[in-house]
């Protein structure tokens, strides 16, 4: 199993952020209605079916509004929650508590929505080979939360950043002249051992990428009879990588091909917030 760590710098700079923006000088609202020794208790209810990320977020969060409010957490990150089950409560002064609501309710629900969408693939593609990836197709500025939220729906990060890896895809194979020129070249650089990925729109450039010595391929937009010839082709000598028209709909007959990894941009680029309510138990 992954481990599921978010790291406290990432969580740090999110909150700087997001604090930010939705506070400005002050709660108004809250001020002007809620007396200041009034005290709150409190629970963030899932409104539907889930996978939970995001609870270092809404610890973070309400620590720096409420120092002295209690906060227990019932469902970790990664967990599956069911309609009606509550993933934390929270007690103490009504002022901070409620100034944190929406901000603390925006992470945990955009973060699990993340998670609950990977989850939903994981578990397309169970009992087969393949390991579900995610992309570099993130919120700019979100990306390692939202890889992290990833993790706890039970998927696996691809590069994080640029310098994570080499990754050859058509416009750099277009500039260089063909896919073998472009591998070579990469070859010739020496990265401190990091492999070379090569994309693949056609069994011709798999052949071409395998000769010229790419440590692992991307098989772009292939549907599932080219992807077991490609498959076929490389007989396990590297990984195989398939992305491009994956869904929940044809995530399985691609990875009942023999690919190594799937890719899908989608959950991180288009999973919906799930729905998370505060409840209040008595002020």
């Amino acid at each position: 199993m992954t481990t599921l760590l978010m790291d406290p710098a990432d969580i740090a700079a999110a909150v700087d952020v997001a604090l930010a923006e939705d506070i400005g000088q002050g709660d108004l609202t809250t001020r002007a209605t809620v007396p200041g020794d009034a005290q709150l208790k409190a629970s963030m209810v899932a409104r539907e079916n889930m996978v939970v990320a995001g609870m270092p977020i809404v610890e973070e969060i309400v620590k720096r509004l409420v120092p002295n409010a209690t906060i227990k957490i019932l469902a970790p990150d990664g967990t599956a929650v069911s309609t009606g089950d509550v993933l934390v409560e929270l007690e103490g002064p009504a002022e901070g508590l409620l100034t944190a609501e929406r901000t603390a309710l925006n992470s945990v629900q955009f973060l699990s929505g993340i998670a609950t969408l990977t989850n939903a693939y994981v578990t397309e593609i169970s009992g087969t080979k393949a390991t579900l990836l995610d992309t570099r197709k993130t919120v700019p500025g979100l990306r390692n939360l939202s890889k992290y939220a990833v993790r706890c729906g039970g998927g696996t990060n691809h590069r994080i950043r640029l310098d994570d890896g080499i990754l050859i895809k058509d416009n750099h194979i277009a500039v260089a002249g063909d896919i073998a020129t472009a591998v070579l070249a990469a070859k010739s650089h020496d990265f401190g051992g990091i492999k070379i990925q090569a994309e693949c729109d056609t069994l011709g450039q798999v052949q071409q990428a395998l000769d010229a010595g790419a440590d692992a391929l991307l098989l772009d937009n292939m549907p599932p009879p080219v992807l077991r010839q490609a498959v076929a082709l490389i007989q396990g000598r590297i990984p195989l990588e398939a992305s491009g028209g994956v869904n929940l709909n044809t995530i399985r007959a691609i990875a009942e091909t023999g690919v190594d990894f799937i890719s899908v941009g989608a959950i991180t680029q288009r999973a919906p917030a799930v729905d998370i309510g505060l409840d209040i138990a008595w002020s």
